[in-house]
Order: structure tokens, then sequence, then C-alpha cells
């Protein structure tokens, strides 16, 4: 699917196993992609699982740069 978008369904990230997650992590952090849009994709998967299904990203956060902001 290049230079597309993809979306997930719920039902998709909800069958999505442990190993399938550090498939996914891995890509990432080798960061070897044909394009930018296909390494984007991934990051994008990432990050619906981690809203999703958190247990699964526990290993991985580090790879999305999601930090939790002080507005005080």
């Amino acid at each position: 699917m290049t230079g597309s978008v993809q979306s997930f369904s719920p039902e998709q990230i909800e069958q999505l196993t442990p190993t399938e997650v550090a498939a996914l992590a891995a890509r990432l952090e080798a960061d070897d992609y044909r394009s930018p849009f296909e390494g984007l994709q991934d990051w994008h998967l990432l990050r619906a699982i981690a809203f999703q299904r958190p247990e699964l990203v526990d290993d991985y956060i580090h790879l999305l740069d999601l930090e939790a902001f002080d507005e005080a």
C-alpha cells in the first residue's frame, strides 16, 4: 500500500498478538523502509495499538515519543 493511507479497525487491533507487535516494533527500530510512508504507517499502527491495547506496547512506548505534558 505504498503512498496510501490504511486504517485499522478495532477488531484488527484486538486480534494482534504480542509477537506481531514485537515484529512491528522491530521494523520501527530498524527504520529500514523503502519509503517514509511505510514507516509512518507502522508508527500509526503502533500508536493505535497503544490507545486500544496499551499492555502490548509497554516495551515499545519509546518509539512513539509520547510524553506527558505539564500544563502548569
